[in-house]
């Protein structure tokens, strides 16, 4: 069975510079029966006007995975590190300790969309860490290119979870299957386009949980050009 988070009904905020929707409850949204699922804590979509962006400020002790889908996101943070994150390239931020980082839209002329995930770590209070990978289209054409996972095996971003996360792209009408390891739980969240998830219409925006034990499996069709992403979770 599927437990799907329609788009329409994640929390929603506007600030002008920002218009951002979340998955779970973050910030003034909140909502006790969407605090996460599993070690996944936020997935927010987030639309950055030109030349703006979020201010400095700190992060303790969480696993933040940003993944740009248009544009570009200028990072600079405590740490020394400073870079331009563009469409295909993962960038994962261990906060252990505590850091501080910003994040702004690095042109002056384009929108910037990405989305920015929040995985709670196994350990509290590690060592502040940093990671930037680019994964190309056709690592992620009609099959499911590992970009995250606790080892960092297959050039994917390590991150301090048991969690491991797969991205791919299909055109209309391509399928890919993906079977639940046993004991398991899996989060599939439609990055763009239009999906058909085990006979469900899912669009831009919707999440599906699936629980131990209710699937062995998901069948995921393109409806028109999409792209997705699905968490492997303890």
């Amino acid at each position: 069975m599927l437990n799907i988070r329609k788009a329409g009904e994640r929390g929603h905020a506007d600030h002008g510079w920002l218009n951002t929707y979340h998955t779970f409850s973050f910030a003034n949204y909140y909502d006790p029966d969407q605090m996460g699922f599993r070690a996944l804590r936020v997935i927010n979509e987030d639309r950055v006007q030109k030349g703006t962006g979020f201010p400095t400020h700190p992060h303790q002790n969480m696993e933040i995975i940003s993944y740009v889908l248009e544009g570009a996101l200028e990072h600079r943070d405590s740490m020394g590190n400073g870079s331009v994150i563009r469409p295909g390239e993962v960038q994962r931020m261990s906060a252990g300790t505590g850091i501080t980082h910003s994040e702004y839209n690095h042109s002056k002329e384009d929108p910037l969309h990405f989305l920015q995930i929040w995985i709670m770590p196994e350990r509290n209070e590690v060592i502040p860490s940093y990671e930037q990978k680019f994964f190309t289209d056709g690592e992620k054409r009609k099959q499911l290119c590992l970009i995250a996972s606790s080892d960092g095996r297959d050039g994917s971003v390590t991150i301090r979870q048991d969690v491991n996360l797969y991205a791919a792209l299909l055109e209309c009408g391509e399928e890919i299957v993906y079977r639940i390891p046993h004991n398991r739980y899996s989060w599939l969240q439609v990055v763009r386009g239009n999906l058909l998830v085990n006979g469900q219409h899912l669009e831009q925006g919707d999440g599906a949980a699936v629980s131990i034990g209710t699937l062995d499996r998901l069948t995921v069709s393109g409806r028109d050009k999409a792209e997705l992403l699905i968490f492997d979770l303890s």
